[in-house]
């Protein structure tokens, strides 16, 4: 019997409605989160597993419609009430359009708030059962990961494969790929997804600390323990523990790693006593773990442990007819967070986001982006855009030449823009005058 409490995030920017519906909900024993604005409530969306959202529509900046459809396309699986003390037909068909679950007309009473709750917590639960061996229905999402290449359908079929088991996986790939997306898609589309799901980055950890911020210690296990604490082995209890660059952990961490795993327990620092961790182990890098081996940095038979599932997610270069649905994302992002509004970019910036190969990957991808948003005064176009990626050679992947041949044909194209500008056109070549000089004569 499942006895946690749903978690519920109320949106209104009136702070009496807000406390009401808190106090209503509270003596229904629902967990609540509250939010004044839509900017709020998409941070918590963001960093909390809410079952049900309750918002209302009439608000100042960005209104409870843009928060129904951007919730409809990143969180479809969480069912929408709207309360409203304005109501209408033209205004209840574009709320239901929006994707609102059901509809509440200021002022009512508690048994009909909670009549209401109760049915679109019913009918989510009824459409989870359904879908429960099935990808989400649009086919372009997963979980909050984004894609259509073929390349994104194969790492979707894995988590699909290992969401709903314990199994150790290792997710690889270049930096900013999208690894810890990966693991949370594991963690919170499977039927674990209730328990905790706890992120370390081990190489943001100092060696000396490692083992006991990961494993827990003992009052008096060393100078500073002044109580016992628990590590993150103890806070991920029957959920999953992500760690994220496993090969920067020192080589005592990856002995009780090791243990863990094959043992499925612990030790804290500076004790005897044995624990037994029931979690499932998600690592990550983006190093090559064969050569740390042969260089003795990292242990085999860890590496073997680990690598029971095996997810590679592409680099994005990889995947460039994801660049289109990826570039939406962010724009619908960060367009709410500094505009107050949904954007979009031109075709033509888009070709060009299209043809660069992306060696930060979808992290440099999202950071264009954001800059983007903010430098625009409205469609994304092609001067919101670094120079860098404005000036690019376009030549086939086939297109074989000698460097001396491109490096002029750009440098004259970086002229041609620049109307001759040499001081300019240094600037944005970043090489000095001189260099430039050379390269003409």
């Amino acid at each position: 019997m499942d006895l946690r409490k749903e978690n519920i995030l109320i949106v209104d920017d009136d702070i009496d409605i807000l406390e009401l519906l808190q106090r209503h909900l509270q003596s229904m024993d629902y967990h609540t989160y509250k939010a004044v604005s839509v900017k709020e409530a998409l941070f918590i969306l963001k960093d909390t597993f809410i079952d049900l959202l309750i918002t209302d529509i009439q608000m100042p900046e960005i209104d409870g419609l843009q928060l129904l459809k951007f919730a409809n396309e990143h969180y479809p699986e969480i069912p929408k009430l709207v309360v409203t003390g304005y109501p209408s037909v033209e205004g209840t068909l574009e709320v239901i359009k929006s994707g609102a679950t059901d509809y509440l007309t200021k002022p009512f009473t508690k048994a009909e708030l909670k009549e209401a709750i109760e049915k679109a917590l019913t009918q989510n639960a009824s459409r989870k059962k359904a879908k429960s061996t099935q990808v989400k229905s649009n086919a372009n999402t997963y979980s909050d990961m984004v894609g259509a290449s073929e390349a994104f359908k194969k790492v979707t079929n894995i988590i699909e494969r290992v969401k709903d088991n314990k199994a150790t996986v290792i997710v690889t790939g270049e930096s900013g790929t999208g690894k810890e997306l990966v693991a949370r898609a594991i963690h919170y589309s499977g039927k674990f997804s209730r328990e905790p799901f706890i992120a370390v980055n081990c190489a943001a950890i100092p060696e000396n600390l490692q083992e006991a911020e990961l494993f827990g210690y003992v009052k008096g296990a060393f100078t500073g323990a002044n109580e016992n604490r628990n590590g993150f082995f103890q806070a991920a209890k029957g959920g999953t523990l992500f760690l994220d660059e496993i090969g920067t952990a020192s080589l005592a961490v990856q002995t009780k790693l090791l243990r863990a795993l094959q043992e499925k327990e612990i030790t804290r620092v500076g004790s005897q006593k044995i624990e037994k961790v029931d979690i499932r182990i998600i690592a990550a890098t983006n190093a090559n773990l064969r050569e740390e081996i042969k260089n003795n940095t990292f242990r085999e038979d860890l590496y073997y442990r680990l690598t029971v599932v095996e997810i590679n997610v592409p680099p994005l270069r990889e995947r460039k007819s994801d660049i289109a649905l990826l570039t939406d994302k962010f724009l619908r992002k960060y367009g709410i967070e500094f505009k107050d509004r949904l954007l979009r970019i031109s075709p033509e910036a888009l070709q060009i986001l299209q043809r660069y190969n992306w060696p930060g990957n979808i992290r440099e991808l999202e950071n264009i982006i954001q800059r983007a948003v903010i430098m625009s005064d409205g469609i994304i176009d092609v001067k919101d855009l670094p120079d860098f990626l404005k000036y690019q050679i376009n030549f086939s992947d086939n297109e074989l030449r000698p460097l001396r041949e491109i490096e002029r044909e750009y440098v004259q194209r970086v002229l041609n823009h620049t109307d001759g500008n040499k001081t300019k056109a240094a600037e944005i070549l970043q090489i000095d005058r001189k260099t430039l000089r050379e390269k003409l004569k």
